[in-house]
């Protein structure tokens, strides 16, 4: 299997973006280039890997603001800016916004080299801890409603006596929802079904104007949104 390098290159003048384009072929990147962040946006995938090589001035959207777009859209590659005319302030902007890295022209091949590569590590990094969390809501959207009741009560630290009187039933019917619930989830020991649940935004705390013993399941960056009492 061979490792799919891709950068995303455009803007600039033409001969100085066929030379970059040209400079990072032949270091093995596959690389295609866009002349506006209109274009790319009309043939950008949410699935696409890689990183983009992204100017500040373009024609239309500028380099910041297809940053913005991308990043508000959830579907952002990692960004290397290389322009020509960036300042203290963009690239501040930029970086806040969580570019990789804010390179101005003239650019020797050694830096730009290091700055796409850190930005496809991150892209890979990102995508990995991106399927870590869709397993894991697989897992999520296996378990009945009363398995979900459970779980938001054993996050909470509660044990299977106080789960049962919590939601009136026995003590052994609890036991045997919540194994077959850390079974589904695969979690060995609690701790470990709490970090599960953190990597996808579970959050167990008290209900707002009720007792301590009243859990919600608040999940901000979860497919499934559930509220559990």
């Amino acid at each position: 299997m061979t490792q799919c390098k891709q950068c995303l290159s455009w803007r600039d003048a033409p001969e100085v973006r066929k030379s970059i384009s040209r400079v990072l072929r032949a270091a093995g990147y596959l690389v295609r280039s866009f002349e506006s962040a209109e274009e790319f946006l009309a043939e950008h995938r949410g699935d696409a890997q890689g990183c983009l090589l992204l100017d500040i001035c373009m024609p239309g959207l500028t380099g910041l603001e297809l940053q913005h777009a991308l990043v508000a859209s959830q579907d952002a590659l990692p960004i290397v800016f290389l322009t020509g005319i960036g300042d203290i302030r963009m690239g501040v902007a930029a970086m806040k916004e969580g570019a990789v890295d804010f390179l101005t022209k003239p650019i020797d091949n050694v830096r730009l080299f290091a700055a796409v590569e850190q930005a496809l590590r991150r892209d890979l990094e990102h995508r990995a801890q991106a399927e870590i969390r869709r397993v894991i809501h697989r897992r999520l959207e296996t378990l009945t409603p009363r398995e979900r009741e459970v779980m938001a009560q054993v996050i909470g630290g509660r044990l299977n006596k106080q789960i049962a009187a919590e939601l009136g039933t026995g003590e052994k019917t609890i036991k045997v929802h919540r194994a077959r619930m850390m079974s589904k989830m695969r979690a060995a020991s609690v701790p470990e079904l709490v970090r599960l649940g953190a990597r996808v935004g579970v959050e167990i705390e008290p209900a707002l104007g009720v007792g301590a013993s009243d859990l919600s399941w608040r999940q901000p960056q979860c497919l499934i949104s559930r509220r559990l009492e």
